[in-house]
């Protein structure tokens, strides 16, 4: 096995969501990865978006440094798409 593996998922929310629904959505999501544990939270704050994303022009951006001792899930993007609130997401394997 080679170690620890270090992911970036970053988030787009939907901008009607309140502070609380938000956190709440973030643990959530971060209680899907096993073996694992959020290194690092940053909060990008609100941006408009290049294009409307089911009928939203902006979006509530945040990232997520993810350790983890396994691969993440097979199914934890396919959890993540059933989301309604979570406009867009990418996770990249950084390390």
């Amino acid at each position: 096995m080679c170690g620890m593996r270090n992911y970036d998922l970053v988030l787009v929310f939907k901008t009607s969501l309140s502070d609380d629904k938000r956190k709440k959505l973030v643990s959530t999501i971060t209680s899907w990865v096993k073996d694992g544990k959020v290194a690092k939270t940053e909060e990008w704050g609100q941006k408009p978006l290049s294009y409307p994303i089911k009928k939203e022009t902006a979006g509530f951006y945040q990232k997520l440094t993810i350790d983890s001792e396994n691969s993440i899930p097979l199914d934890f993007e396919k959890r993540l798409l059933t989301q309604d609130d979570v406009l867009r997401h990418l996770l990249v394997r950084t390390k």
